[in-house]
């Protein structure tokens, strides 16, 4: 992406930053959590004020700062996020108080993977919002896309890995080499997915979007 093309994108912004979201910002860029980028955020608000959902199941809260800043963005939207690190989970939390967001926001300290989908607050969504441990992807998508309304939306983050997946394998670690298998993998089952239609948006860290097909067109292709 040329220089002039992303001065140009830089001019749209939609997000409304206060003290407590940019001290969050700097808080994850100075102890290493990784948060949703700025690119990232700004196309996943705008498809949800498109979507206008009720309810959304974020899956990876770290410290809370895409749930915090999808709650200030859509007011009336119920969020549910799980995170398994404790550390983290109790940052979000701290960070939810300041801004008041505890009757919109239920956080839940638990490993996605493990917690029970009928022990949620809420057991159907409009959004699923995927921002994970990476290997885990499909697990997540697979578990949780029964909670998934019909018209319901599937969101996951960070498909590009930092540009990793187009890396030169004999270039990287043994462990990195590894998570850039699962992360291609997934891509690929993403795209080739016969209930999803799928796009991989090169925005932020590569953002995928996954809506369930008509009932009609799956007949139809059958």
């Amino acid at each position: 992406m040329n220089e002039q093309l992303l001065e140009l994108m830089s001019r749209f912004k939609t997000i409304i930053h206060d003290d407590l979201s940019l001290e969050m910002k700097q808080y994850a860029e100075e102890h290493d959590v990784p948060i949703i980028q700025e690119q990232g955020l700004e196309l996943m608000l705008q498809l949800l004020r498109i979507k206008n959902p009720e309810s959304i199941l974020e899956i990876g809260t770290a410290i809370g700062y895409s749930s915090l800043m999808m709650a200030r963005h859509l007011p009336h939207t119920k969020i549910v996020s799980i995170e398994r690190d404790e550390t983290r989970y109790q940052e979000a939390v701290s960070y939810h108080k300041r801004a008041d967001l505890q009757n919109q926001v239920s956080l839940i300290e638990a490993d996605a993977l493990e917690i029970k989908n009928e022990s949620l607050p809420l057991l159907k969504y409009d959004v699923i919002f995927i921002d994970a441990a990476k290997a885990q992807y499909q697990k997540f998508f697979e578990k949780y896309e029964p909670l998934l309304k019909e018209d319901g939306m599937i969101i996951s983050d960070n498909l590009i890995f930092h540009g990793h997946i187009f890396d030169h394998q004999q270039k990287q670690s043994r462990n990195l080499r590894q998570l850039v298998r699962k992360i291609n993998r997934y891509n690929d089952w993403l795209a080739h997915h016969e209930a999803y239609d799928t796009l991989l948006l090169p925005i932020g860290d590569g953002v995928a979007v996954s809506l369930k097909k008509n009932k009609e067109v799956l007949k139809n292709h059958r």
